[in-house]
């Protein structure tokens, strides 16, 4: 099971045990230095909370006004439930189970469909791989290889046009040896030199397949703006008294 649906089933589970144990909603009862402001915030910040994590969670299209009933009907201690309580969770996760499963499906042929037709855009190559990119200017400076280190900036986006990561959002650029990511970006980041930049459309065989990682859901086709500040070049020394060699890097300018 994916890292983001076990975080979401246990998001869900403190969600019921939030509702449902006797003596954490009790009306009145507070500290007696608590504040009815500070029970506001801290009540809108449980439901920013919740609500977060329906958001971010694979869950597809929920009906909020049977989310509330549920709640309400577990906070008010109604005896007699839709789903009962001891089956609550197991209905979440054959549910998040499913629309995984679906959404997996789903991603290969939208990510397939998107690459169809963009192959057939002006200035776009396809590889024999299957990688797709577009120099938006090739740099002159040094050209990496697979085993070198990069500097970059970069943004990364699904089809939609979710930003999942960026470099320029954090402000600062990263560094990394190409044999170390992901497979797009080893082949891609070989097609442009120092003070380049690219957009790379990766298939998903060549970027997290169909297990994703963290918010890339699995199978996901995904677009890369990237900007190749500095290429660090490998260089092979001798180990004393071995056969074996070791690459390190050293920064060329």
């Amino acid at each position: 099971m994916k890292k983001n649906v076990i975080v979401t089933l246990a998001a869900a589970a403190a969600m019921l045990v939030l509702s449902s144990c006797a003596g954490t909603y009790q009306k009145g009862k507070r500290m007696p230095e608590s504040t009815s402001a500070q029970i506001d915030t801290v009540s809108y910040a449980l439901g920013m909370y919740y609500g977060r994590m329906l958001t971010s969670s694979p869950f597809g299209e929920l009906n909020l006004a049977q989310v509330r009933k549920g709640f309400y009907d577990v906070i008010n201690g109604k005896e007699e439930t839709m789903v009962h309580e001891d089956k609550a969770g197991r209905v979440i996760q054959d549910h998040l189970m499913e629309y995984q499963a679906y959404e997996t499906v789903r991603n290969k042929e939208l990510g397939e469909e998107f690459l169809a037709a963009n192959k057939e855009k002006e200035g776009v190559v396809t590889t024999e791989s299957g990688l797709q990119y577009k120099i938006e200017e090739e740099g002159s400076g040094l050209t990496p290889e697979s085993v070198d280190t990069v500097e970059v900036n970069y943004e990364g986006r699904l089809l939609d046009g979710t930003v999942f990561d960026s470099s320029y959002e954090r402000g600062e650029s990263v560094k990394f040896p190409l044999n170390r990511v992901i497979r797009g970006w080893s082949e891609g980041l070989t097609y442009i030199k120092e003070g380049g930049k690219i957009q790379l459309y990766i298939p998903s065989d060549l970027a997290y397949g169909p297990q994703g990682t963290g918010p890339i859901p699995g199978n996901s086709t995904l677009i890369f703006d990237v900007e190749l500040l500095k290429v660090l070049k490998a260089v092979e020394k001798e180990n004393a008294g071995s056969d074996k060699k070791v690459i390190k890097p050293k920064t060329l300018r």
